[in-house]
């Protein structure tokens, strides 16, 4: 099997469209979780984000959800084999019908962003990737009406696609991080923290992950990731 191990947890992958990437470790290692109870994971595809809340978040109970069948199963392998096995649980459903008992402390979503490119022959990566299945509007709708009311949602996207979110989103934005490649390169990825609540200011931050020369990791990169990555 083609598996992906962290230091405390191993990702099993090899029947899932989208594999453990950058984006989806580096937004599980900066959300803010601290204080968090309910946190849900959107998308889930391996688990590899609710994975990491698991571990940051002791006592939290962490939920996903997946609309592909494989991918879910897969995220629920995954968290079998996890030492928190006991506070994961994934949903085989579309978010937008997604109804659980309790609100969520934290929401966070590594959520698909391809709006007007050819859409790829793999069906799977598709859904995956593509927002026909998932547009940013019924990702905003469906995170208002699941996040508890001091609640925080936390996400990664391309620049471009972020600000579309941004400029469509009801909630207000409160933490963002921009993602350069490279050390005094440009951005290419935005982390985003949202609230229902309007901040009296916006915390802006930076962060690159390679100095130059690929592997030459910045020593933020590696403060940020080094709980999960088992090269740090």
């Amino acid at each position: 099997m083609s598996g992906f191990r962290f230091k405390q947890f191993s990702v099993e992958q090899d029947d899932v469209a989208m594999k453990v990437g950058t984006d989806g470790v580096l937004l599980g290692a900066w959300a803010e979780c601290e204080g968090a109870r309910r946190i849900l994971d959107i998308g889930t595809g391996t688990g590899v984000i609710a994975l990491q809340m698991a571990q940051r978040s002791p006592t939290a109970q962490v939920k996903a959800v997946e609309i592909d069948e494989t991918a879910a199963k897969r995220a629920r392998a995954n968290f079998d084999n996890s030492p928190w096995a006991e506070r994961l649980e994934v949903a085989q459903t579309a978010v937008q019908e997604f109804s659980p008992a309790e609100k969520f402390d934290l929401i966070i979503s590594n959520p698909p962003y391809f709006i007007d490119s050819l859409l790829p022959p793999d069906a799977k990566r598709s859904t995956a990737r593509h927002t026909h299945d998932l547009t940013f509007e019924e990702l905003d709708k469906a995170v208002c009406r699941l996040l508890a009311e001091n609640g925080k949602f936390a996400l990664i996207l391309p620049v471009t696609e972020f600000e579309k979110y941004l400029s469509l989103t009801q909630l207000h934005l409160v933490r963002r991080c921009d993602v350069c490649p490279i050390e005094g390169g440009a951005a290419k990825r935005v982390m985003g923290e949202f609230a229902k609540q309007k901040p009296t200011e916006i915390a802006h931050e930076n962060i690159a992950i390679e100095r130059g020369r690929r592997g030459d990791y910045t020593d933020e990169y590696r403060a940020l990731t080094k709980d999960f990555y088992l090269k740090f």
